[in-house]
Parts: structure tokens; sequence; C-alpha cells
């Protein structure tokens, strides 16, 4: 069966930058799975992954901006420490959610100067090319309610 809309995937891969480092591989875990053509992985690789079938291998490059995006300089920004209220200790690499008016956003602690604390709202691979190494393991129909709520069920079904 071809990677099509509203197939079931599951592959595993190595994720690579440019420099051929390493960044996130599946290797010693279950694949990943999701549904084709609901979004849920970067739309570089989705549309890479279309018309592949089960056992295929293959390398693709996805630039940043079928990828992770491009740097957004406005959501790099420097906030009082006190926007940190219960944490003794504020340092550079923290993750934190922040409430903005678009809704919750993961930023990343980059600098932080006796009470200003510049934080990064961008994807931490954000910019960057991702080289992408995939073995196809698995290709099925979707089911109705996997199809209607947008991502891939367990093996015994809905599971949120």
């Amino acid at each position: 069966m071809e990677i099509a809309q509203n197939t079931v995937v599951a592959f595993h891969y190595t994720l690579k930058n440019d420099s051929g480092e390493v960044l996130d591989s599946s290797e010693g875990r279950e694949p990943l799975t999701y549904l084709h053509g609901a979004g849920n992985i970067v739309p570089g690789l989705e549309k890479e992954m279309a018309g592949k079938t089960e056992g295929e291998k293959f390398e693709v490059r996805v630039d940043s901006t079928e990828g992770y995006g491009e740097v957004q300089p406005a959501l790099v920004q420097e906030v009082p420490r006190d926007a940190f209220q219960g944490v003794d200790n504020v340092e550079p690499g923290m993750q934190f959610q922040a409430q903005t008016e678009g809704g919750p956003l993961l930023v990343t602690v980059k600098d932080v100067q006796g009470d200003t604390v510049t934080v990064d709202g961008n994807h931490p691979l954000a910019g960057e090319a991702l080289n992408f190494d995939v073995s196809i393991q698995e290709v099925r129909e979707a089911s109705a309610e996997e199809v209607e709520h947008g991502h891939v069920h367990g093996e015994d079904g809905h599971e949120h």
C-alpha cells in the first residue's frame, strides 16, 4: 500500500543537521507512527513520504521553510526576572510555557543578566535544514475514528 491521504504510517528515522550531528533518532524505540495528511509531522517530510511503500528506505533534506520554519526575531524577548515566580534559579536552557495572546508558547531561556531574562519562543530547530534517514515499517488505512480525530490511535483504540 502506498502512503497517501488518511493512511497510518510507522517509520524509523534518524535526524541530522547539516554538520552530520544526530539530533534525534527512533533507534532502540518503537517506530514513529502518524496519520498522513493531518499535519502531524513537519510538512517537508510528509510531502516526501507520499507515494512510498512499506520496506522503502530513503534520505531527504528538508529546508527550514518546510521544517520548523525560519527564526522569528519577534519571538526572542527580554522579560523581567519576577515573571518566573516560584523558580529560584533561572538558567539558560530551561524551558517554560508562556501564556501569550495567541495561546500557550514553549520558550527557552537564552540568557540571564541581573533582573532580565532573555527567552526564545522559536522551535530549537527553527532556521535549520533537517536531514532524515527514513525506513518505512508499515502502511495501513486509517480508521474512521483516526481520520475524524486527526491522529493515530493505539492498538487498543482511543487513548485520549
